[in-house]
């Protein structure tokens, strides 16, 4: 675990200076307002990166031709005088070598530094009329969605006749949203081990050696099965998925054909009597915070850490999407990093994610870990939970000044008092939002919106804040009557 931990640190915050530059997406726009990426957002890092700093062919064919000699990196004012006449001179070049120009790549809305991705925009009018094939490619095939939501929901084809049946309704719409209706309800969609329970692993992180409870690791530290649990109860029945960051409530779940989930309440004390000791939530009713305060999140990214800064980037990539390590969700914050535990963050290869990191870590600093400072693990303390004196015991570790870490920070530009704030903020955030959509975006179509599905991208994470209420299913429902997911 030191080691995974250590490597992370290393990955995450003494990375060099990366090549992308904030003016890029800007004049990219600037040059071809008309691009897909430009009518709703912001062109994705794809377009000139693999993984940042990593340049793909399109990146490097444009910074060879970016002040050839100057020292890199450039400054922004030497960027963006160069940039424009890169673009232009590499219009006509075929970057990624598919057979499309640079330029036809950018106005169809594909990547044209990805062999892989090519322009759309198929001219209906040129297909022959003789030519019939199994589904209609240029407008929504109803057909082809019917099958797709069976094959993607409930996790099998549907049979002959139901695909004789459907064609033959005389409302399609309504038999398409009744079919999700029944497979949302299948265990390959809700039970355990299903679709939506395994859509959590990344944000879990189940590590069996140090698992309680139910078949349990070598060093039973925490049950994530409680975490799993909690995770699908908030993404099914359109219950509101900003639980996931704000509830108080825990989920018990019930095994069997269908699997059940239920919240229900509980006080710490409760649940030592009713649960034990080695799987017991150990925080109090008010000072819970959804995923982000279960036993399991604690022991694993708090660890013995006085800052957390570990598990603050976690919840930032978790349910946020943003990536620290890639210096993304920068939201710098002035005067800091402080360095309250002096772990020499001011250097200035890393204050640069610090500034925004160590406000984002404050609010987690009150919460128990496994133990950690000063203390032997079994000296009068509980692990996983609130604690308003906890950096006491980081004294002798972390120097004098840790004790005065404050516990409110700052999370997307937003001042927050503690960690039930950090959580409610960031439900109701946009980030959010886009981050819960874009999971079922990628689960359902097999990855992130195209360019040229910005647009639909874009409408179908507002409306989640909106019409649908945070509901999942209601999305769902959404999201398949999209061009992006109905034609072929």
């Amino acid at each position: 675990m030191r080691t995974w931990l250590a490597i992370w640190v290393v990955t995450a915050f003494v990375a060099p200076p990366v090549a992308a530059k904030p003016p890029g997406p800007g004049i990219l726009c600037d040059m071809y307002p008309d691009a897909p990426a430009c009518e709703s957002s912001i062109p994705d890092c794809a377009y000139c990166h693999s993984t940042p700093p990593a340049l793909n062919p399109f990146g490097t064919s444009l910074s060879e031709r970016m002040l050839p000699g100057e020292t890199r990196p450039l400054s922004d004012a030497q960027y963006s005088e160069s940039l424009p006449g890169a673009l232009a001179a590499t219009e006509g070049l075929d970057a990624d070598g598919d057979g499309y120009t640079n330029f036809e790549e950018l106005i169809g809305g594909s990547f044209p530094g990805d062999l892989n991705s090519l322009p759309s925009g198929l001219d209906c009018s040129a297909v022959p009329s003789e030519w019939s094939p199994a589904y209609q490619v240029c407008e929504y095939d109803y057909t082809y969605a019917f099958k797709k939501v069976h094959l993607d929901v409930c996790g099998q084809s549907p049979s002959r006749s139901e695909v004789g049946a459907f064609a033959a309704s005389e409302d399609r719409e309504r038999a398409l949203h009744d079919a999700l209706d029944a497979c949302v309800q299948t265990e390959f969609w809700r039970g355990r081990d299903g679709i939506i329970w395994n859509l959590a692993n990344r944000k879990i992180r189940p590590i069996a050696s140090v698992k309680a409870g139910e078949d349990p690791g070598g060093i039973p530290l925490a049950d994530y099965l409680d975490d799993y649990s909690l995770f699908v109860y908030t993404q099914i029945d359109d219950h509101d998925a900003r639980d996931l960051l704000t509830a108080q409530y825990f989920v018990r779940r019930t095994d069997g054909e269908p699997t059940t989930y239920e919240a229900y309440e509980a006080t710490y004390f409760d649940e030592l009597v009713d649960r034990g000791g080695d799987v017991a939530q150990l925080t109090d009713p008010w000072t819970r915070a959804g995923m982000l305060t279960t036993r399991w999140n604690l022991f694993l990214f708090t660890m013995f850490t006085a800052v957390p800064r570990t598990t603050a980037a976690q919840a930032y990539r978790a349910y946020l999407g943003y990536e620290i390590s890639k210096m993304e969700g920068l939201y710098p914050v002035e005067n800091e990093p402080m360095d309250w535990d002096s772990k020499g963050v001011q250097q200035e290869v890393c204050a640069g994610c610090h500034s925004t990191l160590d406000p984002l870590s404050y609010p987690f600093s009150r919460y128990e870990g496994i133990g950690g400072g000063d203390r032997g693990i079994l000296e009068g303390y509980i692990p996983g939970r609130y604690s308003q004196t906890r950096l006491q015991a980081f004294t002798k570790s972390d120097g004098q000044d840790v004790v005065n870490t404050p516990e409110a920070g700052v999370l997307l530009g937003q001042p927050v008092a503690n960690l039930v704030e950090w959580g409610q903020v960031a439900a109701n955030s946009e980030p959010f939002a886009r981050a819960t959509v874009l999971d079922y975006w990628k689960l359902l179509m097999g990855g992130p919106p195209r360019p040229d599905e910005s647009a639909e991208f874009d409408m179908l994470w507002r409306a989640f804040m909106g019409e649908h209420s945070y509901g999942v299913e209601s999305m769902l429902h959404h999201l398949i009557t999209t061009e992006a997911y109905g034609v072929p």
